[in-house]
């Protein structure tokens, strides 16, 4: 499994971030701040989507409710986001979240900001510099003429030097923007000079077409370089499609393991079953099942058993029927069309 140890651990609620720890999936509710019973239910959806750390927006007073509310609700660490007032985060700290969003240049003096490193260091909460390309700050744009990657880098590092001024060490750095290459290379250039685990992410991302294709260019190129210590894939969706997408890609990559890995050929002239909705009724009545194995779904016997062969068991097309074959081996022949899915699970059922 891969896990990043070059990064210091830090410890939020019952999970690990950085320092070797697993790669943590990370998602935001979306449920309007007030409404409490929405969030809740919000929070136990990506919960069982297998979110394992979720942050909610936290712009007045009133939504402390929501905060309690939601840690006596849900098993994983809940994250406060927090802009402007830093009030808030100390109240938030009080209602019991296990990790802080702000970006300290946005809190006010500095005498805001030692409160908050004082409150967290108080519950040994750490705290989330969140850096965005389109909001540094003016004196900083102002040297470099734009939000570059080495913009974005010098403010995370700044923020970082606030807290660390107040002997705060507790942090998490994100450096996002909605320009893919932008936030690759600021990461890139800040895993070469923060100890401080990296939460990645692509901001602003889109819906889900565009914005799992952005996320898992830049998300996925990073983790492959051994850069990231947990991760948010965001979308203009609902937050579930963001946790799944997540996971999809961890699991594409060699990092997660557990659920069916499918495998399915983009089809050509020589498929002469439906292929297309063969694969995705698969990945549908597969979804749920929790086996390390890879299925191949194949248009024929070309792409079949030879180039599949490494799956653990899969279905090859032929006309209007196929074979299964389990490790390169035909185990059935000439498998009628509509019958070829409900023998895979029984073969399945048996592994």
């Amino acid at each position: 499994m891969y896990t990043n140890d070059k990064t210091k651990k830090v410890i939020v609620g019952n999970t690990a971030i950085g320092g070797g720890a697993p790669i943590s999936v990370q998602s935001m509710l979306c449920a309007p701040a007030h409404d409490v019973e929405g969030n809740v239910k919000q929070a136990l959806a990506l919960q069982q989507a297998g979110c394992d750390i979720v942050r909610v927006s936290v712009p007045d007073m009133q939504t402390i409710k929501t905060v309690e509310a939601l840690k006596n609700a849900i098993s994983i660490p809940l994250v406060a986001d927090i802009h402007f007032d830093w009030r808030l985060a100390i109240e938030s700290v009080a209602a019991g979240v296990d990790k802080v969003r702000i970006n300290p240049g946005n809190i006010g003096d500095d005498s805001h900001v030692k409160e908050v490193a004082h409150a967290c260091n108080a519950k040994n909460i750490p705290i989330r510099i969140g850096v965005n390309s389109g909001s540094l700050e003016k004196e900083i744009l102002a040297r470099y003429g734009a939000a570059t990657p080495d913009a974005m880098v010098e403010s995370g590092l700044y923020h970082i030097s606030l807290l660390e001024k107040y002997d705060f060490d507790n942090i998490v750095l994100s450096l996002k923007s909605s320009d893919t290459k932008r936030m690759y290379d600021a990461y890139v250039k800040a895993s070469e000079v923060c100890r401080y685990p990296l939460h990645l992410g692509v901001t602003e991302a889109g819906t889900e077409n565009m914005g799992v294709i952005k996320s898992a260019a830049g998300i996925g190129g990073l983790l492959l370089r051994g850069i990231g210590d947990t991760l948010r894939i965001s979308l203009t969706d609902d937050p579930t499609r963001e946790v799944e997408a997540a996971n999809k890609l961890l699991k594409a990559i060699g990092i997660r393991q557990g659920g069916i890995k499918f495998v399915s050929c983009p089809t050509c002239g020589r498929t002469e079953i439906d292929l297309i909705g063969l694969a995705h009724a698969a990945e549908e009545r597969f979804a749920n099942v929790d086996k390390d194995i890879t299925v191949a779904i194949m248009g024929c016997v070309v792409n079949g058993p030879g180039e599949a062969s490494a799956a653990d068991i899969g279905i090859a097309g032929g006309k209007d029927c196929g074979v299964i074959f389990k490790s390169g081996k035909i185990l059935y022949n000439k498998v009628p069309e509509d019958k070829l899915l409900d023998i895979l699970e029984q073969e399945i059922n048996k592994m």
